[in-house]
Protein backbone atom coordinates (compact mmCIF):
# COMPACT_ATOMS: atom_id res chain seq x y z
CA UNK A 1 0.00 0.00 0.00
CA UNK A 2 1.45 3.34 -1.11
CA UNK A 3 0.31 6.58 0.52
CA UNK A 4 0.20 9.69 -1.67
CA UNK A 5 -1.06 11.04 -4.97
CA UNK A 6 1.82 12.79 -6.74
CA UNK A 7 4.49 12.06 -9.32
CA UNK A 8 6.77 10.60 -6.67
CA UNK A 9 4.08 8.11 -5.67
CA UNK A 10 3.38 7.18 -9.30
CA UNK A 11 7.10 6.45 -9.76
CA UNK A 12 7.17 4.37 -6.57
CA UNK A 13 4.09 2.36 -7.62
CA UNK A 14 5.52 1.86 -11.13
CA UNK A 15 8.79 0.49 -9.72
CA UNK A 16 7.17 -1.61 -6.99
CA UNK A 17 4.83 -3.12 -9.59
CA UNK A 18 7.86 -4.51 -11.45
CA UNK A 19 8.83 -6.70 -8.46
CA UNK A 20 7.93 -10.41 -8.52
CA UNK A 21 7.19 -10.03 -4.79
CA UNK A 22 4.29 -7.64 -5.46
CA UNK A 23 1.02 -9.49 -6.07
CA UNK A 24 -1.32 -6.68 -4.99
CA UNK A 25 -0.79 -2.92 -4.72
CA UNK A 26 -3.16 -0.28 -3.43
CA UNK A 27 -2.63 3.47 -3.36
CA UNK A 28 -4.36 6.09 -1.22
CA UNK A 29 -5.52 8.29 -2.79
CA UNK A 30 -3.52 7.82 -6.01
CA UNK A 31 -4.21 9.54 -9.32
CA UNK A 32 -5.31 8.72 -12.86
CA UNK A 33 -1.86 7.49 -13.91
CA UNK A 34 -1.39 5.28 -10.86
CA UNK A 35 -4.80 3.70 -11.51
CA UNK A 36 -3.55 2.70 -14.96
CA UNK A 37 -0.58 0.65 -13.70
CA UNK A 38 -0.55 -3.15 -13.66
CA UNK A 39 1.61 -5.61 -11.74
CA UNK A 40 4.22 -7.51 -13.69
CA UNK A 41 3.77 -10.64 -11.55
CA UNK A 42 0.11 -11.27 -12.37
CA UNK A 43 -1.26 -8.44 -14.51
CA UNK A 44 -3.47 -7.18 -11.68
CA UNK A 45 -4.35 -3.47 -11.77
CA UNK A 46 -3.26 -1.12 -9.01
CA UNK A 47 -6.26 -0.17 -6.86
CA UNK A 48 -6.70 3.47 -5.87
CA UNK A 49 -8.78 4.28 -2.78
CA UNK A 50 -10.16 7.76 -2.13
CA UNK A 51 -8.55 8.25 1.27
CA UNK A 52 -6.44 11.40 1.69
CA UNK A 53 -2.74 11.12 2.53
CA UNK A 54 -3.27 13.14 5.74
CA UNK A 55 -6.43 11.31 6.86
CA UNK A 56 -4.63 9.12 9.38
CA UNK A 57 -7.76 7.45 10.83
CA UNK A 58 -9.00 6.73 7.29
CA UNK A 59 -5.62 5.33 6.24
CA UNK A 60 -5.47 3.13 9.33
CA UNK A 61 -8.98 1.81 8.68
CA UNK A 62 -8.08 1.06 5.05
CA UNK A 63 -4.83 -0.68 5.98
CA UNK A 64 -6.55 -2.67 8.74
CA UNK A 65 -9.04 -3.91 6.16
CA UNK A 66 -6.53 -4.56 3.33
CA UNK A 67 -3.73 -5.94 5.59
CA UNK A 68 -0.81 -5.02 3.29
CA UNK A 69 2.56 -6.65 4.04
CA UNK A 70 4.20 -3.23 3.67
CA UNK A 71 2.96 0.36 3.71
CA UNK A 72 5.14 2.83 1.79
CA UNK A 73 4.69 6.49 2.78
CA UNK A 74 5.45 8.99 0.01
CA UNK A 75 4.74 12.58 1.17
CA UNK A 76 6.20 14.57 4.06
CA UNK A 77 3.01 15.65 5.85
CA UNK A 78 1.76 12.19 6.92
CA UNK A 79 5.28 11.35 8.12
CA UNK A 80 5.35 14.54 10.21
CA UNK A 81 1.91 13.67 11.59
CA UNK A 82 3.19 10.28 12.77
CA UNK A 83 1.54 7.86 10.33
CA UNK A 84 4.42 5.35 10.66
CA UNK A 85 4.12 5.34 14.48
CA UNK A 86 0.35 4.89 14.24
CA UNK A 87 0.59 1.95 11.85
CA UNK A 88 3.28 0.23 13.92
CA UNK A 89 1.17 0.60 17.06
CA UNK A 90 -1.52 -1.40 15.24
CA UNK A 91 0.80 -4.15 14.03
CA UNK A 92 1.24 -2.86 10.46
CA UNK A 93 4.68 -2.65 8.81
CA UNK A 94 5.33 0.80 7.41
CA UNK A 95 8.36 2.17 5.57
CA UNK A 96 9.37 5.73 6.38
CA UNK A 97 10.75 7.65 9.36
CA UNK A 98 8.82 7.96 12.60
CA UNK A 99 7.43 11.31 13.74
CA UNK A 100 10.58 11.89 15.80
CA UNK A 101 12.88 11.11 12.87
CA UNK A 102 10.75 13.08 10.39
CA UNK A 103 11.65 16.26 12.32
CA UNK A 104 14.68 16.60 10.02
CA UNK A 105 12.21 17.86 7.43
CA UNK A 106 9.25 18.90 9.55
CA UNK A 107 11.33 21.45 11.50
CA UNK A 108 14.02 23.56 9.87
CA UNK A 109 15.00 24.67 13.37
CA UNK A 110 15.51 21.09 14.57
CA UNK A 111 17.61 20.28 11.50
CA UNK A 112 19.75 23.41 11.80
CA UNK A 113 20.46 22.87 15.49
CA UNK A 114 21.20 19.16 14.92
CA UNK A 115 23.78 20.08 12.26
CA UNK A 116 25.41 22.55 14.62
CA UNK A 117 25.53 19.98 17.43
CA UNK A 118 27.16 17.32 15.26
CA UNK A 119 29.54 19.32 13.10
CA UNK A 120 27.71 18.86 9.82
CA UNK A 121 28.82 21.61 7.41
CA UNK A 122 26.02 24.13 6.90
CA UNK A 123 25.70 27.86 6.16
CA UNK A 124 25.86 30.33 9.05
CA UNK A 125 22.34 30.63 10.46
CA UNK A 126 20.14 31.94 13.25
CA UNK A 127 16.70 31.02 14.62
CA UNK A 128 14.13 33.73 15.39
CA UNK A 129 10.54 34.29 16.47
CA UNK A 130 10.51 38.13 16.46
CA UNK A 131 10.80 40.44 13.48
CA UNK A 132 13.26 42.94 15.02
CA UNK A 133 15.88 40.37 16.06
CA UNK A 134 15.53 38.50 12.76
CA UNK A 135 15.95 41.73 10.79
CA UNK A 136 19.13 42.62 12.72
CA UNK A 137 20.63 39.20 11.92
CA UNK A 138 19.70 39.55 8.24
CA UNK A 139 21.30 43.01 8.21
CA UNK A 140 24.51 41.43 9.48
CA UNK A 141 24.47 39.34 6.31
CA UNK A 142 23.88 42.40 4.15
CA UNK A 143 20.37 41.15 3.44
CA UNK A 144 21.78 38.29 1.36
CA UNK A 145 20.08 35.35 3.01
CA UNK A 146 17.52 32.57 2.77
CA UNK A 147 14.55 33.01 5.08
CA UNK A 148 13.03 29.62 5.89
CA UNK A 149 9.73 28.80 7.54
CA UNK A 150 10.30 26.31 10.38
CA UNK A 151 7.48 23.93 9.48
CA UNK A 152 6.26 22.23 6.32
CA UNK A 153 5.03 24.56 3.57
CA UNK A 154 4.61 22.42 0.43
CA UNK A 155 8.06 23.35 -0.84
CA UNK A 156 7.22 27.07 -0.80
CA UNK A 157 8.53 28.07 2.64
CA UNK A 158 11.95 29.33 1.53
CA UNK A 159 12.47 32.92 0.37
CA UNK A 160 15.83 33.80 -1.17
CA UNK A 161 16.70 37.45 -0.55
CA UNK A 162 19.34 39.61 -2.21
CA UNK A 163 19.03 42.74 -0.06
CA UNK A 164 17.47 44.06 3.14
CA UNK A 165 14.26 45.19 1.46
CA UNK A 166 13.61 41.62 0.31
CA UNK A 167 14.68 40.15 3.66
CA UNK A 168 12.40 42.44 5.67
CA UNK A 169 9.52 41.77 3.27
CA UNK A 170 9.99 38.02 3.75
CA UNK A 171 10.20 38.33 7.53
CA UNK A 172 7.12 40.54 7.63
CA UNK A 173 5.14 38.05 5.56
CA UNK A 174 6.13 35.13 7.80
CA UNK A 175 6.47 36.57 11.31
CA UNK A 176 4.08 39.54 11.20
CA UNK A 177 1.34 38.69 8.71
CA UNK A 178 1.58 34.95 9.57
CA UNK A 179 1.16 33.93 5.93
CA UNK A 180 2.26 30.38 6.79
CA UNK A 181 0.26 30.06 10.01
CA UNK A 182 1.74 27.91 12.75
CA UNK A 183 4.45 26.58 10.39
CA UNK A 184 5.93 30.09 10.36
CA UNK A 185 6.04 30.67 14.11
CA UNK A 186 9.83 30.43 13.88
CA UNK A 187 12.21 31.14 11.03
CA UNK A 188 15.72 30.04 10.20
CA UNK A 189 17.81 32.68 8.45
CA UNK A 190 20.76 31.23 6.54
CA UNK A 191 23.53 33.13 4.84
CA UNK A 192 23.51 32.70 1.08
CA UNK A 193 26.33 30.44 -0.02
CA UNK A 194 27.44 30.34 -3.63
CA UNK A 195 28.03 27.28 -5.72
CA UNK A 196 26.10 24.51 -7.45
CA UNK A 197 23.07 23.03 -5.73
CA UNK A 198 22.54 19.25 -6.00
CA UNK A 199 20.12 16.76 -4.48
CA UNK A 200 21.39 13.66 -2.71
CA UNK A 201 19.38 10.67 -1.53
CA UNK A 202 20.42 8.06 1.02
CA UNK A 203 18.40 4.97 1.92
CA UNK A 204 18.71 4.35 5.68
CA UNK A 205 17.96 1.43 8.01
CA UNK A 206 18.63 3.00 11.42
CA UNK A 207 22.33 2.12 11.38
CA UNK A 208 23.66 2.46 7.85
CA UNK A 209 22.97 4.56 4.77
CA UNK A 210 23.33 3.83 1.05
CA UNK A 211 23.95 6.86 -1.15
CA UNK A 212 22.14 7.24 -4.46
CA UNK A 213 23.84 8.84 -7.48
CA UNK A 214 23.55 12.59 -7.85
CA UNK A 215 20.65 14.53 -9.31
CA UNK A 216 19.84 18.20 -9.73
CA UNK A 217 16.42 19.75 -9.21
CA UNK A 218 15.15 22.98 -10.82
CA UNK A 219 13.11 24.81 -8.19
CA UNK A 220 12.31 28.12 -9.87
CA UNK A 221 9.22 28.33 -12.06
CA UNK A 222 10.83 29.81 -15.16
CA UNK A 223 13.86 29.32 -17.39
CA UNK A 224 17.20 30.60 -16.19
CA UNK A 225 16.22 29.95 -12.55
CA UNK A 226 13.84 32.91 -12.60
CA UNK A 227 10.44 33.29 -10.97
CA UNK A 228 9.08 31.97 -7.67
CA UNK A 229 10.15 28.78 -5.94
CA UNK A 230 8.05 25.71 -6.71
CA UNK A 231 7.96 22.10 -5.58
CA UNK A 232 10.33 21.36 -8.48
CA UNK A 233 9.97 21.90 -12.25
CA UNK A 234 12.27 19.14 -13.43
CA UNK A 235 15.42 17.21 -12.68
CA UNK A 236 18.07 14.96 -14.15
CA UNK A 237 20.55 12.32 -13.01
CA UNK A 238 23.50 12.02 -12.80
CA UNK A 239 25.05 15.49 -12.53
CA UNK A 240 28.55 16.24 -13.84
CA UNK A 241 29.30 18.34 -10.76
CA UNK A 242 30.01 15.52 -8.29
CA UNK A 243 32.53 12.76 -9.02
CA UNK A 244 32.70 9.46 -7.12
CA UNK A 245 35.55 11.01 -5.09
CA UNK A 246 33.31 13.97 -4.19
CA UNK A 247 30.53 11.57 -3.19
CA UNK A 248 32.91 9.74 -0.86
CA UNK A 249 33.80 13.07 0.77
CA UNK A 250 30.12 13.97 1.16
CA UNK A 251 29.51 10.61 2.81
CA UNK A 252 32.43 11.25 5.22
CA UNK A 253 31.55 14.89 6.00
CA UNK A 254 27.74 14.77 5.96
CA UNK A 255 26.29 11.26 6.15
CA UNK A 256 28.68 9.76 8.73
CA UNK A 257 28.29 12.58 11.29
CA UNK A 258 24.53 12.51 10.66
CA UNK A 259 24.42 8.76 11.41
CA UNK A 260 26.56 9.23 14.53
CA UNK A 261 24.37 12.11 15.65
CA UNK A 262 21.22 10.03 15.23
CA UNK A 263 22.78 7.21 17.28
CA UNK A 264 23.85 9.64 20.01
CA UNK A 265 20.36 11.18 20.24
CA UNK A 266 18.41 7.93 19.97
CA UNK A 267 16.89 8.73 16.57
CA UNK A 268 16.07 5.52 14.67
CA UNK A 269 15.79 6.76 11.09
CA UNK A 270 14.49 4.10 8.69
CA UNK A 271 13.54 5.64 5.40
CA UNK A 272 14.98 8.03 2.85
CA UNK A 273 17.17 10.97 3.86
CA UNK A 274 17.38 13.67 1.20
CA UNK A 275 19.90 16.42 1.97
CA UNK A 276 19.96 19.44 -0.31
CA UNK A 277 23.60 20.40 -0.83
CA UNK A 278 25.39 23.46 -2.11
CA UNK A 279 28.81 22.65 -3.56
CA UNK A 280 30.91 25.66 -2.54
CA UNK A 281 34.60 26.40 -3.11
CA UNK A 282 35.08 25.45 0.56
CA UNK A 283 33.31 22.09 0.24
CA UNK A 284 29.70 20.92 0.51
CA UNK A 285 27.20 22.77 2.73
CA UNK A 286 23.88 21.23 3.75
CA UNK A 287 21.05 23.68 3.04
CA UNK A 288 18.29 21.47 4.41
CA UNK A 289 17.20 17.90 5.07
CA UNK A 290 14.15 16.14 3.68
CA UNK A 291 12.89 12.87 5.13
CA UNK A 292 11.37 11.21 2.05
CA UNK A 293 12.01 10.63 -1.64
CA UNK A 294 12.29 13.85 -3.61
CA UNK A 295 9.71 14.87 -6.17
CA UNK A 296 10.66 14.98 -9.05
CA UNK A 297 13.99 13.29 -8.18
CA UNK A 298 12.27 9.92 -7.68
CA UNK A 299 11.13 10.05 -11.31
CA UNK A 300 14.75 10.07 -12.56
CA UNK A 301 16.24 7.74 -9.95
CA UNK A 302 13.89 4.78 -10.23
CA UNK A 303 14.27 4.22 -14.00
CA UNK A 304 18.03 3.92 -13.34
CA UNK A 305 17.72 1.59 -10.32
CA UNK A 306 18.43 -2.08 -11.07
CA UNK A 307 17.58 -3.41 -7.60
CA UNK A 308 14.15 -4.75 -6.67
CA UNK A 309 12.57 -1.84 -4.78
CA UNK A 310 10.41 -4.11 -2.61
CA UNK A 311 13.56 -5.89 -1.40
CA UNK A 312 15.34 -2.58 -0.67
CA UNK A 313 12.45 -1.13 1.34
CA UNK A 314 12.05 -4.39 3.29
CA UNK A 315 15.77 -4.29 4.15
CA UNK A 316 15.43 -0.66 5.23
CA UNK A 317 12.54 -1.48 7.56
CA UNK A 318 14.30 -4.53 8.99
CA UNK A 319 17.70 -2.89 9.59
CA UNK A 320 19.68 -5.09 7.19
CA UNK A 321 20.80 -2.74 4.42
CA UNK A 322 24.48 -3.08 5.39
CA UNK A 323 25.64 -5.78 2.93
CA UNK A 324 23.32 -4.73 0.09
CA UNK A 325 24.82 -2.87 -2.87
CA UNK A 326 22.67 -0.45 -4.86
CA UNK A 327 22.95 -1.21 -8.57
CA UNK A 328 22.48 1.62 -11.10
CA UNK A 329 22.12 1.43 -14.86
CA UNK A 330 24.90 3.35 -16.66
CA UNK A 331 22.59 5.87 -18.29
CA UNK A 332 21.13 9.33 -17.79
CA UNK A 333 17.53 10.28 -17.09
CA UNK A 334 15.65 13.58 -17.35
CA UNK A 335 12.24 14.61 -16.00
CA UNK A 336 10.41 17.71 -17.28
CA UNK A 337 7.44 18.82 -15.16
CA UNK A 338 4.38 20.09 -17.01
CA UNK A 339 2.43 22.37 -14.67
CA UNK A 340 -0.88 24.20 -14.71
CA UNK A 341 -0.92 27.83 -15.83
CA UNK A 342 -0.39 30.10 -12.81
CA UNK A 343 1.50 27.51 -10.70
CA UNK A 344 2.87 27.97 -8.03
CA UNK A 345 0.11 30.54 -7.56
CA UNK A 346 -3.59 30.05 -8.28
CA UNK A 347 -4.45 27.69 -11.13
CA UNK A 348 -7.51 26.06 -12.70
CA UNK A 349 -8.33 22.36 -12.51
CA UNK A 350 -10.29 20.08 -14.80
CA UNK A 351 -8.47 20.90 -18.07
CA UNK A 352 -8.58 17.87 -20.45
CA UNK A 353 -5.16 16.39 -21.28
CA UNK A 354 -4.45 15.02 -24.76
CA UNK A 355 -1.45 13.23 -26.27
CA UNK A 356 -0.68 10.92 -23.35
CA UNK A 357 -1.00 7.75 -25.46
CA UNK A 358 1.21 9.26 -28.17
CA UNK A 359 3.92 10.13 -25.62
CA UNK A 360 3.68 6.66 -24.05
CA UNK A 361 4.51 5.03 -27.38
CA UNK A 362 7.92 6.73 -27.52
CA UNK A 363 10.83 4.45 -26.54
CA UNK A 364 12.39 4.84 -23.09
CA UNK A 365 9.76 7.35 -21.98
CA UNK A 366 7.47 7.23 -18.97
CA UNK A 367 4.92 9.93 -18.17
CA UNK A 368 4.43 10.02 -14.41
CA UNK A 369 1.16 11.59 -13.32
CA UNK A 370 1.18 14.10 -10.46
CA UNK A 371 -1.96 16.27 -10.44
CA UNK A 372 -4.38 14.30 -12.63
CA UNK A 373 -7.85 12.78 -12.27
CA UNK A 374 -10.27 10.88 -14.47
CA UNK A 375 -13.44 12.65 -15.61
CA UNK A 376 -15.59 10.29 -17.64
CA UNK A 377 -13.46 9.11 -20.54
CA UNK A 378 -10.93 11.91 -20.14
CA UNK A 379 -7.88 12.48 -17.96
CA UNK A 380 -7.90 16.04 -16.65
CA UNK A 381 -5.63 18.32 -14.65
CA UNK A 382 -6.10 18.19 -10.90
CA UNK A 383 -3.13 20.01 -9.38
CA UNK A 384 -0.32 22.50 -9.83
CA UNK A 385 2.27 20.07 -11.10
CA UNK A 386 0.38 17.86 -13.53
CA UNK A 387 2.86 15.49 -15.20
CA UNK A 388 6.50 14.46 -14.87
CA UNK A 389 7.59 13.58 -18.40
CA UNK A 390 10.62 11.31 -17.98
CA UNK A 391 13.04 9.75 -20.46
CA UNK A 392 16.31 7.84 -20.23
CA UNK A 393 19.17 7.26 -22.67
CA UNK A 394 22.87 6.37 -22.74
CA UNK A 395 23.82 10.04 -22.30
CA UNK A 396 22.25 13.19 -20.89
CA UNK A 397 21.74 15.04 -24.18
CA UNK A 398 19.77 12.18 -25.71
CA UNK A 399 17.73 11.71 -22.54
CA UNK A 400 16.88 15.42 -22.51
CA UNK A 401 15.93 15.43 -26.19
CA UNK A 402 13.69 12.39 -25.65
CA UNK A 403 11.95 13.99 -22.66
CA UNK A 404 11.19 17.18 -24.59
CA UNK A 405 10.01 15.18 -27.62
CA UNK A 406 7.47 13.53 -25.31
CA UNK A 407 6.47 16.90 -23.84
CA UNK A 408 5.70 18.12 -27.36
CA UNK A 409 3.13 15.33 -27.73
CA UNK A 410 1.08 16.43 -24.71
CA UNK A 411 -1.44 19.26 -24.60
CA UNK A 412 -3.67 20.90 -22.01
CA UNK A 413 -4.89 24.46 -21.66
CA UNK A 414 -2.42 26.71 -19.85
CA UNK A 415 0.37 24.12 -19.74
CA UNK A 416 3.70 25.58 -18.63
CA UNK A 417 7.12 23.97 -18.34
CA UNK A 418 10.76 24.95 -18.27
CA UNK A 419 12.73 24.52 -21.48
CA UNK A 420 16.17 24.45 -19.84
CA UNK A 421 16.12 21.32 -17.69
CA UNK A 422 19.71 19.92 -17.57
CA UNK A 423 21.04 22.82 -19.67
CA UNK A 424 23.55 23.74 -16.95
CA UNK A 425 24.97 20.22 -16.98
CA UNK A 426 25.25 20.11 -20.77
CA UNK A 427 27.10 23.42 -20.79
CA UNK A 428 29.51 22.06 -18.15
CA UNK A 429 30.49 19.08 -20.31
Amino acid sequence: MVIGSGGREHALVWKLAQSPHATRIGCAPGNAGIAGERLRANGEPVTCCAVGAEDLPGLLALASEQRPDLVVVGPDNPLALGVVDLFREHGLRAWGPTKQAAQFEASKVFAQEFMERHGIPAPKAGVFTKFAAASRFAAGLGGRCAVKVDGLALGKGVMVCGDMAQADAALEEILVRRAFGAAGGRVVIQELVEGTEVSLHALCDGRSAKLFPTSQDHKRARDGDQGPNTGGMGTYSPTPFLTDTHLALVYRDVVEPWLKGCAAEGIDFRGLLYPGLMLTKDGPRVLEFNARFGDPETQVYLPRLDNDLVELLEASVEGRLGPIQLEWRPMASVCVVMASGGYPGAYAKGRPISGLAEAARLPNVKVFHAGTARSGDEIVTNGGRVLGVTAWAPDLRRARDAAYAAVECIRFEGAQYRRDIAAQALMAK
